[in-house]
């Protein structure tokens, strides 16, 4: 899953998601459940606390070449040089925002980060494995 079949040049058409950053388990990759204390994998059964829970990028994209359009997901560390952190350091970075605004409506450091992702994506010429 991990070898690159081939290379498409295709630039991005849309974003087709708003969350880029899921819990993750570390072991299998799948996206774990959280609760306010503890974290659990469906998938292979790993569980912890809730404060030890890992992240990783996950981008759905809608990208056009000169002939096709194609939806990928692109994942994991290969989006950090595009976001400046890990997926682990951002989302850090937005719980620590929204506690220090005071904001009860995360949804607007979500807003501007879904606008962020659009202006750096959208319109924009990329070379994907695929």
């Amino acid at each position: 899953m991990n070898s690159v079949q081939g290379l498409l040049a295709a630039s991005v058409i849309s974003i087709q998601n708003s969350c880029f950053i899921y819990p993750a388990c570390q072991n299998c990759f799948s996206r774990l459940i959280l609760d306010s204390r503890r974290f659990n994998c469906l998938k292979c059964g790993c569980t912890g606390e809730a404060k030890d829970a890992s992240y990783r990028y996950r981008l759905s994209l809608k990208i056009a070449d000169t002939s096709d359009l194609f939806d990928i997901t692109v994942f994991g560390s290969c989006l950090d040089p595009f976001f400046g952190v890990t997926a682990e350091n951002l989302q850090r970075y937005i719980q620590d925002f929204n506690q220090l605004s005071g904001e009860t409506n995360t949804e607007s450091a979500a807003r501007a980060l879904v606008q962020a992702v659009e202006t750096c994506f959208i319109g924009k010429r990329f070379i994907f494995g695929v």
